[in-house]
């Protein structure tokens, strides 16, 4: 059996305050919210305090309310951490506000503004075939 020491617990609230999960605390993972869930694993990866978080589809089934809560929360966490977010949702990419960079058989196809890249004639060719 271990108990946690002070340090620890203040850490475990701090990283549940980062990913909106403070008021849950005491919640069975289980009865969380499939957003929440997503969350939760976010957590989780930050406890192990990494480098480099790569988050892939972190929005495939959430709710637009979590969608849009979850933008927040990946941009809160880029604030003190490095983060790479593998997504096909354009509205939530749009919504990170962030440089894109469009992969096409392991090579960078295309890169900037969402815009840009959604412009790029290589990137319609490749996805939509036109």
């Amino acid at each position: 059996f271990h108990r946690r020491s002070a340090a620890e617990t203040r850490q475990i609230d701090d990283i549940l305050g980062i990913i909106r999960l403070g008021d849950k605390r005491d919640e069975l993972a289980a009865n969380l919210s499939h957003g929440q869930k997503q969350w939760l694993e976010i957590g989780m990866l930050l406890a192990q305090d990494p480098k480099l978080l790569l988050v892939d589809e972190p929005v495939a089934g959430m709710t637009d309310a979590e969608t849009e809560e979850t933008a927040r929360l990946l941009k809160d966490i880029a604030r003190d951490h490095s983060v790479i977010v593998v997504e096909h949702d354009m509205h939530f990419v749009r919504e990170l506000g962030v440089k894109v960079t469009c992969l096409h058989e392991g090579s960078v196809l295309s890169e900037g503004t969402l815009d840009f890249v959604s412009a790029d004639e290589r990137v319609v060719e490749v996805y939509l075939g036109r």
